[in-house]
């Protein structure tokens, strides 16, 4: 999906849904997709990823035009979208499945990701424990996960979990957002 005019990242923020919904929303990002990653379980669907028995992590696949937003905004945006100061959860979301990860395609996304989690620290009290992991297969969420916050955005969990996302967001970040 990447060619010399995009760049595709691989983050797992805890729960894909509100990663999904801060990234649909920024200028020159093309294409963001559900997946399911990091894990050993052939086929994992969202049962079995919420089980915590199949090591995959809840991520999104952001394909983004660095011309139009750098690779740096996207990945500040990573670090605004979720708490990556604790392990294994978001919010009320507990387990590995929610971790906060990054998988870089090759060494220079590798690099791109220790800066950025260098930048980040700053910004928080607590240490982040944002892994960086080796890249592994990607499996697509079910269909109902896509763009869940533009299908379903009077959902409970979009209006008490991810509107306060999506208002810091807008509220530092308004100048890279389409709406």
């Amino acid at each position: 999906m990447s060619s010399s005019s995009t760049e595709t990242f691989v983050l797992a923020g805890g729960c894909f849904w509100c990663l999904d919904a801060v990234y649909r929303r920024v200028r020159g990002v093309l294409d963001v997709r559900s997946v399911y990653t990091g894990g050993q379980t052939e086929h994992p669907d969202y049962e079995s990823v919420c089980s915590g028995t199949t090591g995959h992590a809840e991520a999104v696949v952001v394909t983004f035009d660095p011309m139009v937003v750098p690779a740096e905004v996207i990945l500040d945006l990573f670090f605004t979208g979720h708490d990556p100061t604790t392990l294994n959860r978001q919010g009320y979301d507990v387990g590995t499945q929610y971790r906060s990860a990054m998988f870089p395609a090759n060494e220079q996304q590798r690099t791109l990701f220790e800066q950025a989690i260098n930048k980040a620290q700053p910004l928080f009290q607590d240490p982040i424990v944002t892994t960086i992991e080796e890249p592994q297969k990607l499996w697509e969420a079910e269909d109902f996960h896509q763009d869940f916050y533009g299908n379903q955005p009077f959902n409970g969990y979009c209006q008490v979990i991810i509107n306060p996302k999506l208002a810091k967001v807008r509220k530092d970040y308004a100048v890279w957002l389409t709406h």
